[in-house]
């Protein structure tokens, strides 16, 4: 249906907001058995969380996907004309 979204629930109010307006984050999360030998098991998971505006702001998730995007944009190298260049920091 034109015009209307789905609703999603903000993972730290409650707050009812709808998808396209929500904060995106993901989350990670480990499990554990805390047996520390060699029987230990540990799980890894993604989890993707919705947030809105105004607990998205409060909590820094805005500041967090700067960084990690500043990051992941220095750290890369980029491909261009099929030949690989590498993005050198000058640290001076």
């Amino acid at each position: 249906m034109r015009g209307k979204e789905e609703i999603v629930r903000c993972e730290n109010c409650g707050r009812m907001v709808p998808r396209n307006k929500a904060v995106v984050f993901y989350k990670n999360i480990t499990f554990s058995t805390d047996l520390h030998n060699n029987n230990d098991v540990k799980f890894f998971e993604k989890r993707k969380v919705y947030y809105c505006i105004s607990c998205a702001k409060h909590l820094g998730i805005f500041e967090k996907k700067k960084s990690d995007f500043k990051k992941k944009k220095d750290n890369k190298f980029r491909w261009y004309c099929g030949k690989m260049y590498y993005m050198w920091k000058k640290d001076r």
